[in-house]
């Protein structure tokens, strides 16, 4: 059952686009595809809690993150054989996690903590909240905008992951997310 959880292996470079909820992570992540003529994994998130809003007229549960975490990876694994010499993933299981602890009173369900500390990429890119921040079915923190990027600055750094801070417009973000992923192209 877990193993649905798992990334598949690959030698390709995998960025993450992370951080709060209307950060611009969907607009950087088909920016960044396009820039580099790649595929980019949307999040799967969106997708499955917009249909469950227009069906039930309910938001995000516990029981909804395992399903949420597979079909993650399951859109992952799938576009990895897709890509070229790099993929965008406009989110992770770690992200997962993050709203997971954020909504849930610090709970994480121990097989999606597990797999979102396993699954490994090159690049964190972490959106700032220097935008305007968007209503729309699904987002629901407007005025919390701070201490949901802390939680997700806290969350890299207490798991080590390499990651910068992308602030400014969507041109200075997009041109500060080249320069790096540049630099892993290069190594």
């Amino acid at each position: 059952m877990e193993e649905k959880f798992k990334q598949e292996p690959s030698s390709i470079i995998k960025v993450v686009l992370f951080g709060p909820e209307s950060t611009g992570k969907t607009t950087l992540s088909q920016d960044l595809a396009k820039h580099y003529n790649t595929v980019w994994v949307p999040e799967y998130a969106r997708e499955y809690l917009q249909d469950k809003w227009d069906k039930e007229g309910k938001t995000c549960e516990p029981k909804d993150l395992l399903p949420i975490a597979e079909g993650q990876m399951k859109l992952e694994n799938s576009l990895t054989k897709k890509a070229n010499e790099i993929l965008i993933c406009d989110t992770d299981l770690l992200e997962t996690k993050v709203y997971s602890e954020a909504y849930y009173l610090g709970y994480c369900d121990p097989v999606l903590e597990e797999y979102a500390l396993m699954n490994s990429y090159d690049l964190y890119l972490l959106t700032y909240i220097d935008i305007p921040w968007e209503k729309d079915d699904l987002r629901d923190k407007p005025n919390d905008r701070e201490r949901m990027f802390l939680y997700f600055k806290d969350t890299l750094e207490k798991y080590n992951r390499n990651f910068i801070i992308l602030k400014g417009d969507k041109k200075t973000r997009l041109v500060t997310a080249q320069n790096y992923i540049n630099q892993l192209l290069r190594k």
